[in-house]
């Protein structure tokens, strides 16, 4: 497995890959991989003849008050991980590299991005769409592969990916969880073994729900009230959101009739964590 840190050195094994008639499959991270990312890689291999998988702690993404220095970087681990999955190439940038001095130009995916997490983390969507944009271009992948947990970033990126012509497909893979339904996250190394347990009220939501609309419920404020009561129900969680919206457009629906995304977000001590469903047409 080859580590790359340099940028033009990324483009050049990229442009050789495709003069060989390579397909590449790319999946972008911030590192503290887990098997939910491992996931991903293991979609992008299937598809492609070449993976690459990027390592780089944005930035951009982070507020001011977030954890930006705290998030963990493990690089020589997830290398590791890496290269026993097959991984052909880590690209592991440094912020200098990625944003050198006097750089201004940022990617703003307007009337999405303020939206779920966009609305109580301003500036979190346009730092995404920015490093992705700066990374299908580096890259030059044939498919990008996506969690579904980040369920409102997938559609920052379709519709980037939709409105600026890019030349790739995104692949979004479903949501990996542990054996307790909590879906994995590279923070959930920050909750205490108490939290842990009381996070597990995000999937009791979400279930909810989703029996409900099994059973024939259709109302999206009818569905809503009884996962709010679930949520309020456990004083540890403070929570962000819980909304029911187009899964293309983040705008709330008032029934089930034509699919929805079932989103959540929550703090438990100084953790945040997100979660979600898809639920079919009806």
């Amino acid at each position: 497995m080859r580590i790359i840190r340099d940028i033009r050195e990324m483009q050049t094994a990229s442009r050789s890959a495709r003069l060989q008639g390579l397909t590449i499959g790319f999946v972008p991270t911030m590192g503290a991989l887990h098997e939910g990312h491992l996931s991903l890689v293991r979609r992008a291999r299937d598809l492609a003849n070449l993976v690459v998988v990027s390592i780089f702690v944005n930035p951009l993404q982070f507020g001011p008050t977030e954890d930006f220095n705290k998030y963990p970087r493990t690089l020589e681990a997830d290398s590791a991980r890496l290269d026993a999955e097959g991984v052909e190439i880590v690209f592991a940038p440094t912020p200098a590299q990625m944003y050198p001095p006097r750089a201004t130009t940022v990617v703003q995916v307007e009337g999405l991005s303020e939206k779920l997490d966009g609305r109580s983390r301003p500036g979190h969507f346009r730092g995404v769409s920015t490093v992705v944009a700066k990374l299908f271009h580096i890259v030059q992948p044939d498919y990008a592969v996506f969690g579904q947990k980040d369920a409102a970033q997938v559609a920052v990126l379709r519709r980037m990916v939709h409105d600026l012509n890019m030349d790739l497909q995104l692949i979004v893979s479903p949501i990996v969880r542990e054996a307790d339904g909590l879906a994995l996250s590279s923070r959930n190394v920050f909750l205490t073994a108490a939290q842990r347990r009381q996070a597990l009220v995000l999937r009791r939501a979400l279930l909810q729900v989703e029996s409900l609309a099994n059973a024939g419920q259709r109302s999206a404020p009818d569905l809503a009230s009884a996962a709010l009561a679930i949520l309020a129900a456990e004083p540890a969680a403070t929570l962000d959101y819980f909304e029911i919206v187009d899964p293309d457009t983040l705008d709330p629906v008032a029934d089930l009739a034509r699919g929805a995304l079932v989103a959540v977000a929550a703090t438990f001590g100084a953790t945040r964590l997100i979660d979600n469903i898809l639920l079919p047409a009806l």
